[in-house]
């Protein structure tokens, strides 16, 4: 049976030390790093069950607080997706130098602001991202001249009632100029809460990153 290599992390971002889940199957050829979004945390319900079906394809994944828990109750902080990124960034670029993690394909999945804060580091940091997924993600504030520099292949998951964020993930899909898809799950609201919606968001995130991270 496969081992799987499971830790409690911290990592120094500025001022801040970021405290998060790295989670390792042997043999695992990319990682996953969490963005999550407003008011969430890597204790997400939704998020730990997508890295759970992430973990049974073979990917390692990193769910991370990229806000400390004073910040997250600060509803402005929130919506700081310029904050959000730089942490984002200097997780990757923990990822990129630690031992266990420095020999994987990094990909990204946000969710809400988190979506917007891995599109911004996706474009910033080109090539060094091999994937990215949003669910009932906000990638419309990562704004027009970060979305038209992402390199990274990048799937937009929406629910099907989720009807203003449809719209706005439409109108973000349209400005990536890389590999792109939108998928609209039937009958899922913003959070996918009805039954058997988040496991169709998580086949599509899981399809993709196994596309990506293992090629």
């Amino acid at each position: 049976m496969n081992k799987t290599y499971q830790q409690l992390i911290h990592i120094p971002a500025g001022t801040a030390h970021l405290e998060g889940m790295l989670v390792i199957p042997e043999g695992a050829p990319g990682v996953v790093l969490f963005a999550h979004g407003s008011g969430s945390s890597r204790h997400s319900p939704r998020n730990n069950y997508v890295a759970g079906k992430l973990h049974e394809e073979g990917l390692a994944t990193l769910l991370i607080d990229l806000l400390t828990e004073q910040e997250d109750s600060n509803y402005e902080t929130r919506f700081d997706i310029a904050l959000l990124t730089r942490r984002l960034q200097s997780t990757t670029e923990w990822l990129q130098t630690d031992a266990r993690t420095r020999h994987l394909r990094i990909g990204y999945f946000g969710a809400s602001t988190g979506a917007a804060a891995a599109l911004q580091a996706a474009a910033n940091l080109g090539a060094a991202i091999t994937a990215v997924v949003s669910r009932g993600g906000r990638p419309d504030l990562a704004g027009a001249h970060h979305l038209a520099r992402v390199t990274s292949p990048t799937l937009l998951i929406v629910g099907g009632y989720d009807d203003v964020v449809i719209e706005l993930n439409q109108q973000a899909h349209e400005l990536l100029q890389c590999t792109k898809e939108l998928v609209i799950v039937p009958g899922a609201t913003h959070l996918f809460e009805e039954p058997g919606t988040l496991d169709q968001a998580a086949q599509h995130a899981c399809d993709w990153f196994s596309c990506y991270l293992k090629a």
